[in-house]
């Protein structure tokens, strides 16, 4: 399962308005999308109560996986929305 990691980049870090854009965006993706720190156990990036759990803040950095036919386009797309300000 490919992977890339992902420093947060919006200023309240994945909470409410960003992770729900997030979320929306990996629910767009038909394979198995997931997102965690790094060492820990990661959650289905398609649950915005999974996502929120996390309680990840801006600067930290996140591990994403994809499996499925367009893994490697999940990851680009959904990385680039990680290191932008979401909350904009």
């Amino acid at each position: 399962m490919p992977e890339i990691k992902v420093k947060i980049g919006s200023p309240v870090g994945l909470h409410a308005r960003p992770a729900g854009l997030f979320v929306k965006a990996a629910a767009k993706h038909g394979g198995s999308v997931t997102i965690g720190r790094p060492g820990a156990d990661p959650v289905d990036a398609r649950s915005v109560l999974s996502v929120l759990s996390l309680t990840i803040g801006h600067g930290e950095e996140v591990v994403l996986r994809a499996e499925g036919e367009n893994a490697d386009t999940a990851l680009a797309e959904l990385s680039q929305l990680l290191v932008s300000d979401l909350d904009a």
